[in-house]
C-alpha cells in the first residue's frame, strides 16, 4: 500500500496536481502548492460542496470570515488553553511525534537499531502565532486554527441581516493553519489546509435528529461523487478523544494506503461556542441558546482521497477515473497529426467552441496514443480527435476514458453529447 502512495505522489507532480511548496529552495514541511490540474480539482470539489450545502438549500447561508481575528476570539473559544496535541520526543534523534499516533511511534522504533527512549507526553498548542504592527512590541495574534469561529462571531450579523430562523446553517470554505507535530502522507496532514464547514443551529431538543440527518447527507454526497461505498465508514469518537467543544463526534474515514483516516467530522458542539461568545437567539417562544451540529470537511484531504480512489492501472496505462464533475478537464481536443494545417485549424475551431462551456484541454504533441494516455492520467473523461474524415463529413471521434471505446459524433452535436455525458 505504501507503493500506491509513491505512485500517487509521482503522478500528482508529473501531471500538475500537487507540488512541494517552494521546492526550488528545498521546500518547507507541511506546505503544498496546487498545480494547473490540482487547482481545478480543488475548485470543482468546493463548487460541488457549495452547490449542495448552500445553493440548493433554503436553510443555509454563506460567509467568508477573515483568517486573522481578535485574539479574544480564540481565548473565548478555548483554543488558547485547549487546542493541543500530546507530544513525545525521541531522546536519541530528537524527532517529535504525537503521543496518540501509536503506529508512527512503533514504525520509528523499528527503523532504529539503537534503543529508543521517549520523553513523557506534554501538551503542544497547535495555534500558529503571528505579529501585527509597525513598531515593537508588536501585537500577538493567531492564524485561525479552524474556520469555525468565523461563523460564530458573525452569528448576530447573519441573523439580523437575513431572514434565517432556527434551524438554519452558516457555511464557509477557507484556509486554516495548525502547528502539526508530524506532517506527512502528502497533503493529508499539513500545516496550511482548506476546510469546508457547516455550522447548523438547532433547538437543543432536536440536536440528535439533525446530527443523524447531517451524517447521512454528508456520506451520500461523497458517494454521489464516486467514492466506493466499502472505502468509507463512520467512526465514533471515544469520550477521551473528543475535542473540548464536542458532546458527540463521529468521523467519516477513508480506507487510505496508510490506514483508515478521517477527512470529515460531524460534531454535536452543544451550546459551547455561542455560550462562550455570550450570544443568544430570540425565537418565537423566547430567547435561548441554539445548539450547533457541525460538518467539517477537509478540502485537501478530500482531493487526495478522490485521487487515490480514482487511481487505476490497467492494460499498460494509468487512469484516474474521477467523477466527471470533479475532473479538471472535461474534454481534450486533438488534431490526429500535428503537421497537417487543415487538421490543426479544424481542431482549434472545435477547441475554441468547446472551452466556452467546458474546461477543455488542447494537445498536439507526440503520437495520438501517448496523448490519450496523458489525458487518462489527468482524469479527462473524453478525448475528441479531428482526423481526415472530419474534413469530409464534419464528424469527430470521441474516446471514453474509462472504456477506451470510440464513437463518431457530428461536430454540431458535440456540446449536447458532452453535456449529457458529464452530468
Amino acid at each position: 500500500m505504501a507503493d500506491l502512495m509513491d505512485k500517487i505522489t509521482s503522478l500528482a507532480k508529473r501531471r500538475g496536481f500537487i507540488f512541494q511548496s517552494s521546492e526550488i529552495y528545498g521546500g518547507i514541511q507541511g506546505f503544498w502548492d496546487y498545480g494547473p490540474l490540482g487547482v481545478e480539482l480543488k475548485r470543482n470539489i468546493k463548487n460541488e460542496w457549495w452547490k449542495s450545502m448552500v445553493q440548493n438549500r433554503t436553510d443555509v447561508v454563506g460567509v467568508d470570515a477573515s483568517i486573522i481575528m481578535n485574539p479574544k476570539v480564540w481565548e473565548a473559544s478555548g483554543h488558547v488553553s485547549e487546542f493541543t496535541d500530546p507530544l513525545v520526543e525521541c531522546k536519541v534523534c530528537h524527532q517529535r511525534f504525537r503521543a496518540d499516533k501509536k503506529a508512527e511511534i512503533k514504525a520509528h522504533e523499528e527503523t532504529h537499531d539503537e534503543k529508543v527512549e521517549w520523553t513523557n507526553p506534554r501538551k503542544f498548542n497547535l495555534l500558529m502565532e503571528a505579529f501585527l504592527g509597525v513598531t515593537e512590541p508588536k501585537d500577538k495574534v493567531y492564524l485561525r486554527g479552524e474556520i469555525t469561529q468565523g461563523a460564530f462571531v458573525n452569528f448576530e450579523n447573519v441573523v439580523s441581516s437575513t431572514r434565517v430562523k432556527v434551524p438554519f446553517g452558516i457555511a464557509q470554505i477557507g484556509k486554516a493553519f495548525r502547528n502539526e507535530i508530524t506532517p506527512g502522507n502528502l497533503t493529508y496532514r499539513s500545516r496550511e489546509f482548506e476546510q469546508m464547514e457547516l455550522e447548523f443551529f438547532v433547538e437543543p431538543k432536536e440536536a440528535d435528529k439533525w446530527f443523524k440527518y447531517w451524517k447521512e447527507e454528508r456520506l451520500k454526497w461523497y458517494e454521489s461523487l464516486g467514492f466506493k461505498k466499502d472505502s468509507l465508514r463512520f467512526r465514533v469518537h471515544e469520550a477521551s478523544e473528543r475535542a473540548h467543544y464536542a458532546k458527540h463526534a463521529e468521523d467519516i474515514e477513508y480506507n487510505a494506503p496508510f490506514g483508515w483516516s478521517e477527512f470529515e467530522g460531524i460534531h454535536n458542539r452543544g451550546d459551547f461556542d455561542l455560550s462562550n461568545h455570550k450570544l443568544k437567539y430570540m425565537g418565537e417562544e423566547g430567547e435561548f441558546i441554539p445548539w450547533v451540529i457541525e460538518t467539517s470537511g477537509g478540502v485537501d484531504r478530500s482531493a487526495l482521497f478522490f485521487l487515490i480512489d480514482a487511481y487505476h492501472e490497467e492494460k499498460g496505462r494509468v487512469v484516474l477515473k474521477l467523477h466527471p464533475k470533479l475532473a479538471p478537464y472535461k474534454a481534450a481536443v486533438f488534431p490526429l497529426l500535428a503537421n497537417k494545417p487543415d487538421l490543426i485549424s479544424k481542431a482549434k475551431k472545435i477547441y475554441d467552441e468547446l472551452k466556452m462551456d467546458f474546461n477543455t484541454a488542447w494537445d498536439e504533441r507526440g503520437n495520438i496514443g501517448k496523448r490519450y494516455f496523458a489525458q487518462d492520467e489527468a482524469g479527462t473523461p473524453y478525448c475528441v480527435t479531428v482526423d481526415f474524415q472530419t474534413l469530409e463529413d464534419d464528424t469527430v471521434t470521441v474516446r471514453d476514458r474509462d472504456t477506451t471505446k470510440q464513437e463518431r459524433i457530428k461536430v454540431s452535436e458535440l456540446p449536447a453529447y458532452l453535456n449529457l455525458k458529464l452530468h
